[in-house]
């Protein structure tokens, strides 16, 4: 059984980070090791949350895992708090790096054009650095923007997605994936970058008109898990844009209208279904 770290907060009720993380990744037959970087109450759309810091467990946690010769075959990174927390979640990665495990960031911290509250352009500019030493990179189209200096656009062609990928690319991860990406009116999906073979690849489902937090969490972990079911980065993609899709399209017929999160839990028996297809 493959093993993979995951370096993000948790919220203790919301459904996001490490609390869809977790349950996604182990149903996928990949041990969830997790490094919690923060416990919250509730996620941040909760008014009067509450925070409890943990930046200053990482590096005795990792001394320890060190000390106890522990390996990773991937390490998933998301929501990160703090410039100084990216610079020690980039030691840790080059402690745990080897030539065949992957590093994978979703460098979680916008969107529709703005950066979250906590967060400034100087924050975007250290999390580019943490891109730089992973393998795959899936931020959205507001993230890629504040890391790359790009014009941010409502409205944009595939042109412009292709732009984004290439800028993305000069910060050194081999595979960049632009996640929310319409290429056509209805449609959503993802567009991605392959440096090594300097190819591009697509894929889009139709669009859902809802918004749910939590479900750029959904896919990356799907993604990842995913990937360590030996899929293709096209495979993958697909599997985690369908699966994060179908769970929204669940959570929509929810006659209790849940407003905080995605109703994955339902939808876990069809994603390990999907997965044995595959193999």
């Amino acid at each position: 059984m493959k093993r993979l770290l995951t370096i993000q907060d948790i919220s203790c009720l919301g459904k996001c980070s490490l609390t869809v993380a977790l349950p996604l990744i182990s149903a996928m037959g990949v041990e969830a090791v997790i490094l919690p970087t923060a416990v919250l109450s509730t996620h941040t759309m909760f008014k009067n949350f509450t925070v409890k810091d943990l930046s200053d467990q990482i590096v005795p946690i990792k001394d320890h895992w060190k000390s106890e010769n522990v390996e990773f075959d991937a390490i998933y990174t998301g929501y990160l708090g703090t410039e100084e927390e990216i610079e020690t979640v980039k030691d840790l990665i080059k402690d745990f790096k080897t030539e065949n495990n992957l590093i994978f960031v979703d460098p979680a911290m916008g969107d529709n054009g703005k950066l979250y509250p906590a967060f400034d352009e100087a924050y975007a500019k250290k999390n580019a650095t943490l891109c730089g030493v992973a393998d795959v990179i899936v931020p959205n189209i507001t993230e890629a923007c504040f890391m790359t200096d790009a014009e941010y656009k409502e409205s944009y062609d595939e042109a412009y997605i292709k732009d984004l990928l290439k800028r993305l690319a000069e910060l050194g991860s081999k595979t960049v994936i632009l996640t929310g990406v319409s290429l056509s009116e209805g449609k959503t999906g993802v567009m991605g970058l392959d440096t090594v073979k300097n190819e591009f690849f697509s894929y889009q489902n139709n669009k859902i008109d809802a918004a749910y937090h939590g479900t750029g969490d959904v896919f990356s972990s799907v993604a990842v898990g995913a990937l360590m079911n030996d899929l293709s980065f096209t495979d993958a993609l697909k599997v985690a844009a369908d699966y994060t899709a179908d769970t929204i399209k669940v959570t929509l017929d929810n006659p209790k209208k849940p407003w905080y999160g995605v109703d994955f839990e339902a939808t876990i028996p069809e994603l390990v279904d999907t997965l044995r297809k595959y193999r």
